[in-house]
């Protein structure tokens, strides 16, 4: 199974920074029931991808591991070794941890930044559900993409595979990416490896914390993280309806301390939204307020922002 991330823009080898993962040299990290591998196949400039690579033993999945006391986790024949599952989910905590924290040391400026970052998911399970990838990521502010395929080629009649190859991209945050893959494989992967108890409920209240409250599809979300169990579902929506009356209350209490200023701007980029304007030009832009809400949206492709005392040519616009 294969998680790729890929940063495009300028001195993209950052990214090596913010994953606290050197491009040059190879890791391998030891898992329950494999090993995690992280390399780099392509580093430059403009475009950095990190790819993290699991190696699942087959047998201790089946057998235990040895000098274990426990017994396997699945049976013989299984997909576990070949597709993103919750294992995956496991090993993007332990090899991420601190990216997923958002802490960067040197590089916080850069952590704490919207970047241009694409993940591919390889052989992600999803039954007769392609349409919740649309509808649970593309919220999140991703564009979405999947490879679909038939079961065998030799036996069309078996029907479509139930993996597919999911590649999500957006100006996002580098630990809210990883926050958004490390709760959303379990919940499209039915056959977690782990006990489902309260402790799963507190660390999917904790990460998805900034964007799980107000998601279209939190009640899937929520259920098919917790395994269908009613009670730790009940509890979690519970927690939820807290914080989205919290998130309500701060949102009402910002809005009637707004500036005047900041109502303006607000106004402004609204009937620019409405109007459908991709290309904006702020002719005499002060200190560049509204540019930095605009290149936020990404409906706006191409902001330019211009002072009184200098020149622009149109015929390039």
């Amino acid at each position: 199974m294969l998680l790729t991330i890929t940063y495009t823009g300028i001195n993209t080898s950052d990214l090596g920074y913010l994953l606290f993962k050197n491009p040059n040299r190879p890791q391998v990290f030891e898992l329950n029931h494999g090993k995690a591998y992280v390399f780099y196949p392509e580093v430059s400039d403009e475009r950095t991808t990190a790819a993290l690579l699991l190696d699942i033993n087959p047998i201790d999945l089946a057998r235990g591991k040895e000098g274990a006391t426990s017994g396997g986790l699945f049976e013989y024949v299984n997909d576990r070794p070949y597709v993103s599952s919750s294992f995956m989910s496991t090993a993007i905590s332990k090899v991420y941890g601190t990216a997923m924290t958002g802490r960067a040391d040197a590089y916080q400026a850069l952590s704490d930044s919207s970047l241009d970052l694409s993940a591919t998911i390889t052989m992600l399970p999803c039954r007769g559900e392609q349409g919740k990838l649309n509808s649970v990521f593309e919220p999140l502010g991703y564009d979405v993409k999947y490879e679909t395929f038939i079961s065998d080629k030799n036996f069309p009649d078996w029907g479509d595979s139930k993996y597919v190859n999911l590649t999500i991209s957006g100006k996002v945050r580098l630990r809210d990416l990883l926050k958004h893959i490390y709760v959303l494989i379990p919940v499209f992967d039915r056959h977690k490896h782990y006990w489902v108890g309260s402790d799963e409920v507190e660390k999917l209240l904790r990460l998805g914390e900034d964007w799980l409250p107000n998601h279209p599809e939190k009640t899937y979300i929520t259920a098919r993280y917790l395994n269908r169990r009613k009670s730790l579902v009940n509890i979690a929506f519970e927690r939820l309806s807290e914080t989205e009356t919290d998130i309500i209350s701060e949102s009402e209490e910002k809005e009637k301390n707004k500036s005047l200023n900041e109502k303006r701007l607000d106004s402004v980029i609204a009937a620019l939204k409405n109007s459908g304007a991709k290309k904006i030009i702020d002719l005499g832009c002060g200190e560049g307020r509204l540019i930095k809400q605009l290149v936020k949206d990404r409906q706006f492709t191409n902001v330019h922002r211009l002072r009184p005392s200098q020149q622009f040519d149109l015929r390039l616009w």
